[in-house]
């Protein structure tokens, strides 16, 4: 069972739906906490509604008492009330492992989380989390300095894995070059290079949301978080290369590329 904590993408490609449909192609049954709707398609967000703080929390107490939840993860959370309000329902209801992806600007280039939410994040949502999965802009905005090439993203993860999260994954596909290297660091331990090829694309939108629906998918059904990074990777990847095209813009990923690895139902972690 996997929850996912996140905003409505109206046109399918990232938000509650990628990750449901990744969770599906995981073999995990999915539940979801909206956050906010969006109105977006390929070319862009158009409008943004975020739900209040209350009724974010009564959807993941509800999730949470009749059906249990083996693994969560957050993406786009709007603001620094519901930031508040997820932190706080997690801790109490005892939610974990949790995987927090750091969701602030859409692919195709709307804001989602407002400026005054990123402190929120910073001070009570990373120390909650058991896998981080910030982009490089992402992982810029919560240590304070430019993340623009390897060293860069070694010197984030280290400064990120001080803030609390036990693993740290920092994405490296808005890098230069022919390569898409991540940088994962574990507690305790040295940086580990997770590299793979830039694969040609008209787009990813979605990818960071089903990155980390994949991770959580995986620790669902008990792998390891960091063997759980790898595998989320690789399955990443068969998502761009599937990515359909579908209208003007950005072209999604395609989680569906994979059918159903195993039986529908709750793995107890």
């Amino acid at each position: 069972m996997a929850l996912t904590i996140a905003g409505s993408d109206s046109s399918g490609g990232a938000g509650i739906e990628a990750d449901l449909k990744t969770f599906e192609a995981h073999g995990v049954w999915g539940t979801a906490a909206i956050t906010a709707v969006t109105a977006q398609n390929t070319l862009g967000v158009q409008a943004v509604e975020a739900l209040t703080p209350e009724v974010v929390r009564a959807q993941i107490a509800s999730v949470v008492s009749d059906l249990g939840v083996d693994a969560a993860k957050t993406g786009m959370l709007s603001s620094a009330g519901v930031v508040r309000e997820v932190v706080a329902t997690v801790t109490e209801l005892g939610v974990r492992p949790l995987v927090v992806d750091p969701v602030m600007v859409a692919s195709t280039g709307g804001r989602l989380l407002d400026p005054d939410a990123v402190e929120a994040v910073r001070a009570l949502l990373l120390p909650r989390a058991t896998v981080l999965t910030p982009n490089l802009a992402e992982a810029a905005v919560l240590v304070g300095f430019e993340v623009a090439d390897r060293a860069g993203m070694e010197r984030a993860a280290r400064a990120l894995i001080a803030m609390g999260p036990d693993v740290v994954l920092v994405k490296g596909g808005h890098l230069e070059g022919d390569a898409s290297p991540d940088c994962l660091l574990v507690e305790g331990e040295e940086p580990v290079w997770l590299e793979g090829p830039r694969l040609p694309a008209r787009g990813a939108h979605g990818s960071g949301c089903v990155l980390s629906a994949a991770i959580c998918a995986e620790l669902a059904r008990g792998m390891e978080p960091a063997d759980a990074c790898l595998a989320a990777k690789r399955f990443v990847e068969r998502a761009i290369e599937a990515g359909p095209t579908l209208g003007e813009g950005v072209v999604p990923v395609d989680p569906g590329w994979s059918r159903v690895h195993a039986p529908f139902g709750r793995v107890d972690s």
